[in-house]
């Protein structure tokens, strides 16, 4: 299954189920506000998200009038109003309906050097080996990234901070924890970060990485049921400057080091997580360093099944 937040005017923020053709079912109800509470409710019911989201429909009978049946699979539904994930998938306006972050997380953590060419990269530009002894260590990298109010959504602004002059883009494929460490979904991941800043010293990392419109998160919220292996995605990313192409780079997820399992049993060590958390898994798509974000810039992020995750660049 594959959920949604988004906006509609006078009502705010809404669930919605994506079929195959990419229609929209609303599925909001006031005790599944959103993403978060639906997976939330079904753990607390011991119930799949299908029978949960049939029951919540059966108990609404405001607009709009669709119906979602435990025995129907969302790709058979017809949205009535047409309303789609492309027409969704616009900049955010409180006047029109527009797609939102997909999880309202109460966490994202980063994981980094989990692919070869980040952990030779960087320790190129940095003349030390701290990142290969890293990606050979047996403890993997794990940083806090932010909170909700640091996260955006598909189109909403990624940013540059003010004492940066090298902050990249870092396309990644994360994954979100259920109450006890069970991987209940995917997403996509923009972890951007200051290069300059961490380069100068390592133990700046924070600050190379914890900033307002550091985490782009989006479009979907994806169950594992969805992901046939995703140690077998193809990832691009793409940069846009003035509407030009100036940049695309491809990695597949097979090239990551650690499985997710692992990355999640560190993470939790004496460290509570609590329900929801996103789990970023590393980047293997490097920009090269004469391509810092600008201001305007777009980035594109995207897999195949999972949507394209678009931000726009503000300079803080």
């Amino acid at each position: 299954m594959k959920l949604i937040q988004f906006h509609l005017p006078k009502l705010g923020k809404r669930v919605g189920v994506v079929t195959r053709e990419h229609q929209v079912i609303d599925v909001t109800s006031p005790e599944s506000p959103g993403v978060l509470e639906v997976l939330e409710l079904a753990y607390k019911e011991r119930v799949t998200l299908g029978v949960l989201l049939a029951d919540i429909q059966e108990k609404v009978s405001t607009p709009p009038p669709m119906r979602f049946t435990a025995f129907q699979s969302a790709e058979s539904v017809q949205e009535d109003d047409g309303l789609t994930l492309e027409k969704l998938d616009v900049l955010p306006d409180d006047n029109i309906p527009h797609l939102m972050v997909p999880i309202d997380t109460p966490e994202v953590w980063g994981c980094g050097v989990t692919y070869k060419r980040s952990a030779d990269m960087r320790d190129d530009d940095t003349q030390q080996d701290i990142y290969s002894r890293v990606y050979h260590a047996d403890r993997p990298e794990i940083f806090f990234k932010g909170t909700l109010s640091r996260c955006v959504g598909p189109n909403g602004h990624i940013g540059i901070r003010s004492d940066s002059k090298l902050t990249a883009t870092e396309p990644e494929l994360a994954y979100v924890l259920g109450a006890e460490g069970d991987i209940i979904g995917y997403t996509l991941c923009n972890d951007v970060s200051a290069w300059d800043i961490e380069r100068e010293n390592p133990l700046y990392l924070p600050q190379s990485k914890v900033f307002y419109g550091c985490c782009a998160l989006g479009p979907m919220f994806i169950t594992p049921s969805e992901v046939d292996d995703p140690y077998n995605l193809d990832m691009k990313c793409t940069i846009l400057r003035d509407s030009k192409e100036i940049y695309e780079g491809m990695v597949n997820t097979s090239q990551i080091n650690w499985k997710f399992e692992k990355l999640t049993e560190f993470l939790m060590r004496d460290n509570p997580i609590p329900f929801g958390t996103v789990v970023s898994t590393g980047t293997g798509i490097i920009v090269p360093n004469d391509l810092p974000l600008a201001p305007n810039d777009i980035v594109k992020i995207e897999i195949e099944g999972f949507g394209t995750l678009s931000n726009p660049v503000k300079q803080l």
